[in-house]
């Protein structure tokens, strides 16, 4: 990731001919993990707008959910308390149907069909983080989402009693419908989790189990590809407004590499992770196919949920993403 690193430096020299002004530090909390992809490239990020503005608006990383839990994150940079931060938004999915469009289960199942999802919600996400004092500046998918387990499982029903930690209202749904028991665990306490006995299943993707060495603990990864949820990188409105139009421009520069960066390492990362889990000891393969039929049912069962919660909006934003295919 050298290239990217160094791209990101060389275009923030580029644009760092702007006048002096009175030095910042934007604090950017984030909830995973710094060997995280997605931290790597905040952190990448962050140093390309220090960089380019000549060090007068530092960006400093706080990952691991040290600086505000995962939930809090979105709140803290609404209000001010952060200035920038890093949030899953489907994480809000109570807050608006909409939040949820990344997690509609086995609609957008691959990179491509993700990214054409995002292309279709991408105006109506960034409307709705405007009306609530947020400005977007990039976007980055996780790998598709798989099932974890402590012990092998082939059907729904031997999914029954299974604890299940759930980080949004997708997760907490699916655990209902195939009979698991929902627990809200954010993405710094999984290990803990598990080590404890608190969950024994998840929903993921394989880079955040890799990080978190989650074979110590479980035994089965099934590649169901579920859905690809993003985390956002976010500024609040009003420090952006303050913001002088020449590190406005810096940190879009950024924000686009950091975004180019963070869509080529999730693909890149997928295969690598994985194969982590494997010398780690666990099984990784393909779920059976009574298990895989019986998904997609539920998968229907949600869609059609989310597409009522949603209302004309969330529609068009489906119906925009099938006629891209």
């Amino acid at each position: 990731m050298k290239t990217f690193t160094n791209l990101m430096a060389a275009t923030a020299l580029t644009a760092a001919s702007v006048l002096p002004a009175a030095a910042e530090t934007w604090d950017m909390p984030m909830a995973y993990s710094a060997s995280n992809f997605h931290s790597a490239t905040g952190a990448e990020f962050a140093q390309c707008v220090t960089t380019g503005t000549g060090g007068e608006i530092e960006i400093v990383t706080h990952p691991s959910g040290s600086l505000f839990k995962g939930a809090d994150i979105k709140r803290a940079i609404q209000t001010g308390q952060a200035p920038i931060g890093e949030r899953l938004l489907s994480g809000h999915q109570n807050e608006n149907a909409l939040f949820g469009f990344d997690s509609i289960p086995f609609l957008a199942t691959s990179f491509d069909d993700s990214a054409k999802l995002w292309k279709a919600a991408k105006p109506s996400i960034e409307k709705l983080l405007a009306e609530q004092n947020l400005t977007l500046l990039y976007a980055v998918p996780w790998p598709p989402q798989g099932l974890y387990f402590k012990n092998e499982v082939n059907s729904v029903a031997e999914m029954k009693g299974i604890k299940f930690r759930s980080y949004n209202n997708a997760t907490s749904r699916l655990a209902e419908l195939t009979g698991m028991l929902p627990v809200t665990i954010e993405a710094a306490e999984i290990s803990q989790a598990f080590a404890t006995g608190v969950a024994e299943s998840m929903v993921s993707s394989g880079s955040t189990g890799y990080d978190r060495k989650v074979w110590e603990s479980l035994g089965f990864f099934y590649e169901v590809d579920a859905w690809l949820p993003r985390n956002y990188v976010m500024v609040n409105s009003e420090v952006w407004a303050d913001t002088a139009d020449a590190h406005k421009n810096v940190i879009k520069g950024c924000a686009e590499l950091a975004e180019y960066a963070g869509n080529w390492r999730a693909k890149e990362y997928t295969g690598f992770t994985l194969q982590g889990l494997r010398d780690g000891g666990m099984s990784v393969g393909p779920a059976s196919e009574q298990m895989t039929g019986e998904l997609k049912e539920i998968g229907v069962t949600m869609t059609n949920e989310w597409l009522e919660a949603a209302g004309d909006e969330g529609k068009a934003i489906v119906d925009a993403f099938k006629a891209s295919q």
